[in-house]
């Protein structure tokens, strides 16, 4: 495979892998409220009295009497360790305390920065008390749940729990190490002591009991994100179904709102259509007076036209409110603008993302926004040209399309009217398919913007959010 090929590929996991990590995060709210029970609510107070055992353990009890000078100098090391793994501690207590006042964006990384940390000082003490078979161990377990209880995401919660089971790793590792030093120390010089049954803890522990115990932590790790996972995709189908039912009722009000208006409207239209015809038709008196009735029989053409596509409209909300693929959606738009078989003279260029979150609405919606500005970007390259599609995750849980194309250009002093309601540049134009896609946009809560460059091209980015509920227009 050619690295022009395989790096596209590697960054179309990574997006895969964002999308799931979006698709099935808990909100912050949940977070919160675990740290608040469980660490604040439980973990401070037992922290607080490990942090003082571990105090006097470390610099006031004769536990480590009886160590070499090699392991002398080791538990040095852990004592410095952990006067500064204390101070952080005091200061994440602290935090932990006034959380209710301190942003979300530094409550949670501190957390799982301590969970990390508690990890490490755990593998050091693992160290000075046997490696593989010391009896913290089976801490490393509880902390592993105790690491899931807190952190509700999976893939954070696998990397805090993994790093966690590498520090156990590392700790056993490192006292093979030590243990072979000291023996090598001691044959080869007769310096160092040994004392009691220390030979046999130098002893590495066997295969099978060192597999079984790593992948003890790993098969734990994965029970636990694996809970998580379903406990958040439980929680994200009950969400969706909430708001695929508030968007069907917000989708029925518009319509219902917008069947009325026009409905109201073409009925008076429709009487004075009449009445110009039969005037039209009754006035003998010069060309001018029949030219005027004339535009007044065009104009209201024209209104009835508009009215009769706001009704259009307002039929899209009996559609059903379901999850919608954008890049299905608009490869649909582009073959009922750009059929096959028009032959018009325009490539089409694709960049879609992978892995996208799937949007709720209605398919009509969306194929409405696109085939707008598709079309609008085919009459103004007069049927020849180039149109660039591009899709991607945008900032939270979003997504933007953008659609591109090498026109002439929209000229600066109309960018800012392109959106307004009847405003137009054609001759036969209603003025109201930009009107429409930024109005639909704005319905399921998200932007549209323009950039456009005289002699360049357009380029129209839509940026819809994959959980909103939807906003009746005002």
């Amino acid at each position: 495979m050619s690295v022009t090929r395989f790096w596209p590929e590697v960054m179309a996991r990574l997006r895969r892998w964002r999308f799931l990590r979006l698709a099935e995060a808990a909100p912050p709210e949940v977070f919160l409220r675990r740290i608040r029970f469980i660490e604040r609510g439980v973990g401070l107070p037992v922290k607080a009295a490990i942090l003082a055992l571990l105090l006097y353990f470390l610099f006031f009890s004769r536990w480590f009497t009886d160590l070499t000078e090699l392991r002398q100098e080791v538990l040095g090391y852990v004592r410095a360790f952990f006067l500064g793994y204390f101070a952080l501690n005091v200061g994440a207590g602290l935090l932990l305390w006034g959380m209710d006042q301190v942003s979300v964006r530094v409550v949670v990384p501190v957390t799982c920065i301590m969970t990390i940390l508690d990890g490490a000082m755990l593998g050091l003490l693992t160290l000075l008390t046997g490696g593989f078979d010391s009896l913290l161990y089976w801490v490393f377990l509880g902390l592993l749940v105790r690491n899931a209880a807190v952190i509700p995401h999976a893939d954070v919660q696998i990397t805090v729990n993994l790093l966690v089971s590498l520090c156990y790793m590392l700790a056993g590792i490192l006292n093979i190490w030590l243990a072979g030093t000291e023996m090598e120390l001691i044959r080869t010089t007769g310096r160092g002591t040994v004392t009691g049954g220390a030979f046999d803890e130098l002893a590495p522990p066997s295969t099978e009991s060192l597999l079984l115990r790593m992948l003890l932590l790993i098969l734990l790790t994965a029970c636990c994100a694996g809970i998580q996972i379903l406990v958040d995709r439980q929680r994200q189908q009950e969400h969706e179904a909430r708001e695929l039912l508030i968007k069907q009722q917000q989708l029925e009000a518009a319509g219902r709102l917008a069947a009325e208006i026009a409905h109201q409207l073409k009925n008076p239209l429709g009487i004075i259509n009449n009445a110009a015809f039969t005037l039209q038709r009754t006035v003998k008196e010069g060309k001018k007076i029949t030219q005027q009735i004339s535009i007044i029989r065009e104009e209201v053409g024209r209104s009835d036209k508009i009215l009769t596509e706001l009704m259009g409209y307002a039929r899209l909300s009996e559609g059903r409110v379901e999850k919608v693929d954008i890049n299905a959606e608009l490869d649909h738009a582009v073959d009922l603008v750009l059929p096959e078989a028009a032959r018009f003279e325009i490539k089409i260029h694709r960049d879609y993302a992978l892995g996208l979150p799937s949007l709720l609405g209605q398919r009509g919606h969306f194929a409405e926004m696109f085939a707008n500005i598709l079309t609008n970007a085919r009459e103004a390259m007069n049927g020849k040209g180039d149109i660039f599609l591009t899709t991607r995750n945008g900032p939270e849980f979003s997504v933007e399309v953008t659609i591109r194309d090498t026109g002439p250009g929209i000229p600066e002093t109309q960018l800012g009217q392109i959106f307004e309601p009847y405003f137009t540049t054609k001759d036969r134009g209603t003025g109201l398919g930009l009107a429409i896609v930024k109005n639909n946009t704005k319905l399921y809560g998200g932007t549209v913007a323009v950039e456009s460059e005289l002699g360049i091209g357009t380029s129209f980015t839509i940026c819809l959010p994959a959980r909103s509920l939807m906003r009746l227009r005002s």
